[in-house]
């Protein structure tokens, strides 16, 4: 390390020196300029004087440290030999130490082989959360047993010692005897030699006492250094058995949604692909559905091969066995996250994900927009089994994409039509969009025939995939898509799809179906009505609560509709919708400052605080709620506490929830309504309009007709300023004269159960019933 400073400080000796150099080349420069001009000779020769004598005293100084640096060079080469010379005697101290450390990289070689098994038994990405903890208690056993290696280790080191002690006390022993034996040859009779041998006889009796018990020392340390090493094969033989056991006896029940989808996609892409027969792509398809034992086991064994033997794999598993389980897809135009405008979006991955927990079999159908999240899509690929649909008196090619959404598998349909249907940078507000999901209604029916799908439930949503139900009947059970039962929910009856019945013609036979008790709309003879077909045509026909079923069967609710509902009732209901009750939780969301829960929400004054300063707002008087409202549209930009946000912000939308007190909902009308249940299980009071679903979730802290245990906000009933305020009102004198009656209320609205669990059996009831009624008459 000296020498290596040494170097350094003579290569800045060595730049010095022609930075003086430089500086001497400069300073001849100046002289020529200065006598050119003929500007101060004498000014000049003193400058030159001063130049000469710092420049003498600088050689000078250089000098002197260069030979100092060559002097302390000198000195570190001597000692270079020296420490070269210690060196190769401590190199003989090492072979020893080498010997060890192959036994050691011989156990590390196969702690490496474990840890590759182990990490090639957990392949799936899904299962790493619970492995973690797995691996951590396989590494602190490593260690545990690292440990236990270093100490026999260390006892070995220490017998071997004893041994060469041992071995130097027998040379002092033998040359001892031959002192005796030669005593006893010249026969010394002596009582000098008499009195040697005596005390030559007792240090050779010490001497052995003495070899024995470092005999027995000996035999401790092997002892004790053959059982460390008996426990640590005996471990690591268990530790293999362990991940033996867990790779080849893993429980099929235990493998994630997203695994068995994973199946289904794949057993859909061979039939498509034309790999295998209808009847075997059925025959696996109920076995991914019944989650076999079997089944999971031949994925396992077929990891590796190549696609024919993995397919002969499966086959060998085949089974005609059928469970009782449901299989349900859905045709949507929405799903959430991947492509969302309200909830609907939320609603079809709500009640897929409920239905799935509930051991069904659930699929979707989703149009390919462009503007998707696809990086919220899992395993996404293409097909190679285009799919031909007619439109427009010609067959298109539709591109099929698959993948999986929150744990569900999902079909993308890809239109190869000049308009570029689902190309547009949005969801819907194009003048055709009658034509785009008519278009995609049928497609996608032709996709469940092609792909050999027998579906117990085709649930369809909204006017935009209502097209499915009369396109089932009138095309679809003639050509053999005969197994399913027809279940719709319109989620907004302000939004009925009707248009000019000539648009129908592009999918359908317009005059079969431009009847009154068919797609006909009430309010015009010569336009179509795409939700009143889907109620005519469809087995069970939902709303989203069910308040709000009673009010579009009303002259002011129905929107031209209530007529046919109606007459239709007896399968008509409402349902009240549920949260995706991961995706909204306090306790664990990512997207807010502080996570908290029922139990300690002193995580929202935090929130409102991050809220307040995103947003810009004044931190002053948080605790003064804000009364005013009137002409307060002009003053939001700079408002100390108010602004007005026109946009949807994912982010944002869960900190308001997070940060505030009271949530507002004063819907005119309201289907259903989500905010207000995601408002409670952020602890948010919801202050709202009895209507619709809000009126079927939302009871009054002060109405002394509902049960107390039901009351979780504060509702009015006219749709008018006055009444408004008036709720308004009595939810801030509660917030401010009885914190404690508030808190209490925050924590029990936290607790109130909006999961899909409910919902979805009562979904899962009405789909029992009408396929346990198509079967019972032996008729689609």
């Amino acid at each position: 390390m000296k020498l290596a400073e040494t170097d350094a400080r003579l290569k800045v000796a060595a730049q010095e020196k022609v930075h003086v150099e430089l500086l001497e080349g400069q300073l001849e420069k100046l002289r020529d300029e200065l006598s050119s001009r003929g500007n101060s000779e004498d000014y000049l020769q003193e400058m030159n004087n001063a130049v000469s004598s710092s420049h003498v005293d600088l050689v000078n100084s250089f000098s002197q440290e260069l030979d100092l640096l060559k002097e302390e060079n000198m000195s570190l080469k001597d000692e270079l030999q020296v420490l070269k010379v210690e060196l190769s005697n401590i190199t003989e101290s090492h072979q020893r130490v080498q010997i060890l450390e192959e036994e050691r990289s011989v156990l590390e070689s196969s702690l490496k082989e474990l840890e590759l098994k182990l990490a090639a038994s957990h392949e799936d990405v899904s299962e790493i959360s619970s492995l973690k903890s797995e691996c951590k208690s396989l590494y602190e056993k490593v260690e545990d047993l690292q440990t236990m290696l270093d100490k026999a280790t260390k006892q070995a080191d220490q017998a071997i010692l004893v041994v060469q002690q041992n071995q130097e006390l027998r040379k002092k022993v033998d040359r001892l005897e031959e002192s005796l034996n030669e005593a006893n040859a010249n026969r010394l009779s002596s009582q000098k030699m008499q009195q040697y041998n005596e005390l030559m006889q007792q240090k050779i009796k010490l001497l052995d006492e003495r070899l024995q018990r470092s005999d027995e020392e000996i035999q401790t340390y092997v002892q004790l250094y053959q059982d460390s090493m008996k426990e640590f094969q005996d471990t690591l033989s268990r530790l293999k058995e362990e991940s033996k056991k867990k790779a080849k006896g893993e429980s099929a029940l235990d493998k994630p949604p997203r695994f068995w989808s994973n199946l289904l996609l794949m057993v859909d892409g061979w039939f498509l692909e034309k790999k295998i027969s209808v009847d075997e792509a059925k025959v696996l398809r109920e076995m991914i559905w019944n989650r076999e034992v079997s089944i999971c086991d031949a994925y396992i064994s077929s990891k590796g091969k190549i696609e024919r033997e993995i397919i002969a794999t499966f086959l060998k598993q085949t089974s005609s066995t059928r469970g009782t389980r449901l299989h349900v897809i859905h045709i949507a135009a929405e799903m959430a996250p991947v492509a969302k405008v309200g909830g609907l979006g939320d609603v079809v991955t709500g009640l897929s994900k409920a239905l799935q927990k509930k051991g069904h079999l659930v699929e979707i159908v989703l149009p390919k927009y462009d503007i998707m999240r696809y990086d919220l899509i899992r395993d996404l690929k293409v097909l190679d089994a285009p799919i031909e649909s007619y439109f427009d008196g010609r067959l298109f090619k539709n591109r099929i994409w698959v993948g999986t959404v929150e744990g569900l598998p999902v079909y993308f349909i890809e239109p190869h039509h000049p308009s570029k249907f689902f190309w547009r940078g949005q969801l819907y507000g194009e003048e055709d969009d009658f034509k785009r999901f008519s278009f995609f209604s049928r497609a996608a029916l032709e996709l469940l025939l092609q792909a050999g799908k027998k579906p117990d439930i085709i649930h369809c949503h909204d006017w935009q995939t209502a097209f499915v139900a009369p396109l089932y009947w009138d095309l679809y059970v003639p050509k053999g898509l005969d197994s399913a039962r027809i279940c719709f929910t319109c989620h907004n009856f302000e939004y009925q799809g009707a248009a000019p019945a000539s648009d129908l013609a592009s999918c359908g036979d317009v005059y079969r179906q431009n009847k009154p008790d068919r797609m006909q709309d009430n309010s015009a003879n010569d336009r179509v009505n795409s939700v009143k077909g889907a109620i005519v045509f469809s087995n069970i026909v939902t709303t989203v609560s069910p308040s709000y079923a009673q009010e579009v069967r009303t002259a002011e609710g129905g929107r031209g509709l209530q007529a046919t509902l109606n007459s239709h009732s007896k399968k008509f209901v409402g349902i009240l919708n549920g949260i995706d009750t991961d995706a909204w939780n306090p306790a664990t969301d990512p997207l807010v400052k502080v996570q908290y829960n029922s139990n300690d929400i002193e995580g929202k004054a935090e929130n409102k605080e991050a809220l307040r300063s995103h947003l810009g707002m004044s931190s002053a008087n948080v605790w003064q709620p804000l009364r005013e409202f009137e002409d307060i549209n002009s003053q939001f930009k700079t408002h100390e506490h108010a602004r007005l946000i026109l946009k949807y912000d994912e982010s944002l939308a869960h900190l308001i929830y997070a940060a505030s007190d009271m949530f507002i909902i004063p819907s005119i009308f309201e289907p259903c309504g989500l905010t207000q249940m995601i408002a409670m299980r952020y602890g948010s009071i919801p202050i709202a309009r009895k209507t619709g679903g809000l009126n079927d979730s939302v009871f009054d802290v002060d109405d002394e007709n509902i049960p107390i245990q039901y009351r979780n906000g504060f509702t009015f009933l006219k749709a008018d300023e006055q009444g408004l305020n008036s709720a308004l009102e009595r939810a801030i004198y509660h917030y401010k004269n009885d914190p404690e009656g508030w808190k209490q209320l925050v924590q029990k609205d936290m607790n109130i159960d909006f999961s899909w669990d409910s919902s979805a059996s009562v979904y899962e009831d009405l789909y029992q019933k009408s396929v346990g009624r198509a079967r019972a008459t032996n008729r689609p």
